[in-house]
């Protein structure tokens, strides 16, 4: 259980912060950029949730789960498993989030039509932040196969999974959400030559 008393600690102030196993790591290391990253997607899902106003009120709920599963997927982060026995056993995102994933998108996918092109965020706004949220989930699962590429920089499979997952899950929920496609903005290649 998380218990915060006090907001400042002041032992940021030198440039570190401190994984979940307590090793202190640069603010700027990949670790923390990945994970700071997954922060600010699940804000950004939050500011999408804010615009859709609970409609579709089945779409708020998927969000509301992810953005728990987020919170999950940054603790998986900031414990990377070095191998050694931890004093407690980390949490991990689990090949379930990421089917419950799946079969989200497929539900919300057999109610729209087939793309024919791109489609430019936008439509509503609701939809619009969705896109935002998508892409900012789009760089950090970037960064974190960037840091799995990295020696002795283990992420879990699952994560990276889920990861992607979400940045589809996120497209797909753009366009549920513009009125199960009806109001998708198309790209028109070439238009304003």
């Amino acid at each position: 259980m998380v218990v915060l008393n006090r907001i400042y600690t002041r032992t940021g102030d030198d440039g570190t912060t401190a994984l979940g196993s307590g090793l202190r790591l640069k603010k700027y290391n990949l670790r923390i950029e990945s994970y700071g990253t997954v922060d600010e997607a699940n804000a950004a899902i939050g500011m999408a949730r804010i615009h859709l106003a609970g409609q579709p009120a089945d779409l708020d709920t998927m969000l509301f789960r992810i953005q728990n599963d987020m919170f999950d997927l940054g603790a998986d982060l900031c414990v990377p498993d070095t191998g050694e026995k931890p004093a407690y056993e980390p949490l991990r995102i689990t090949d379930a989030q990421v089917t419950r994933l799946e079969t989200e998108i497929d539900t919300m996918n057999k109610h729209l039509s087939p793309l024919r092109s791109f489609v430019l965020p936008g439509g509503t706004a609701g939809a619009a932040a969705l896109h935002v949220a998508r892409t900012v989930t789009r760089r950090a699962e970037r960064l974190m196969v960037a840091l799995a590429d990295q020696p002795g920089e283990p992420v879990t499979p699952a994560a990276i999974k889920y990861a992607n997952r979400l940045s589809d899950f996120l497209f797909v929920a753009s366009r549920y959400a513009n009125e199960q496609g009806k109001l998708d903005v198309l790209w028109v290649p070439g238009k304003n030559r």
